[in-house]
């Protein structure tokens, strides 16, 4: 296998590196109002609500979380009852997997790591500091005025990198976020983090899959 050989590795954070936790939330709070038979389709439809809010103009992070809940709620026919500043609250303190922060320092002082984030300024850091390793750069939507999957994000990140695409290795276990659209920019070299949140895309999109972050490290050579 040929080595890759970037000069930065961009990251997803959420659900990437830090475990999101939307899911398990979302099953505590709506408890008494979705069936339990019902929480899976519930909980997946969140995802795409949250999708479908963030592909727009920027808003803050918890306004894309009322809406998307909101909207939700109403499709269900269920009672709305301001969970998405619970949601907005809960982000900053989520942990990492339990492979992201031995992975990581395998290559943190070799390559510099870079995260882009859709995530507030006051929210991300506390997310990144529990990664235990540093960045040499946190971009944040805010910062973008634009949510992954736009290009507008992408186009950001690499703006301020002062590279190009290929000189990236950008790391995610969203194809719908962050892979397809990277695929447009052009950014050759990605990597699949195999969460089991999505599913393995079209081999067309031209990444490598590995099972977690520990598996990096032999992506670079390293």
């Amino acid at each position: 296998m040929s080595f890759l050989r970037p000069k930065y590795i961009t990251f997803d954070c959420y659900g990437t590196l830090t475990n999101f936790q939307m899911g398990p939330l979302t099953r505590e709070l709506f408890a008494d109002r979705i069936a339990p038979e019902q929480m899976d389709q519930f909980v997946k439809d969140f995802t795409a609500y949250r999708l479908d809010q963030v592909m727009g103009d920027w808003r803050p992070y918890d306004e894309i979380l009322d809406t998307a809940m909101s909207r939700l709620c109403k499709r269900w026919g269920i009672e709305y009852r301001g969970e998405g500043q619970l949601y907005y609250n809960a982000v900053p303190t989520w942990g990492p997997h339990p492979d992201v922060t031995a992975g990581l320092a395998k290559i943190a002082d070799k390559i510099p790591l870079v995260i882009f984030s859709n995530a507030m300024d006051e929210q991300i850091m506390s997310n990144v500091d529990k990664l235990g390793v540093p960045f040499h750069k946190v971009f944040t939507a805010q910062q973008a005025q634009a949510y992954k999957p736009r290009l507008q994000a992408f186009e950001y990140m690499l703006d301020n990198l002062g590279c190009g695409p290929e000189d990236v290795l950008h790391v995610s276990s969203s194809f719908r976020y962050d892979l397809m659209p990277a695929e447009d920019m052009k950014i050759k070299n990605k990597a699949f983090v195999a969460r089991g949140h999505e599913q393995p895309g079209n081999a067309c999109y031209n990444y490598r899959q590995i099972a977690d972050i520990g598996g990096l490290a032999g992506l670079v050579g390293l």
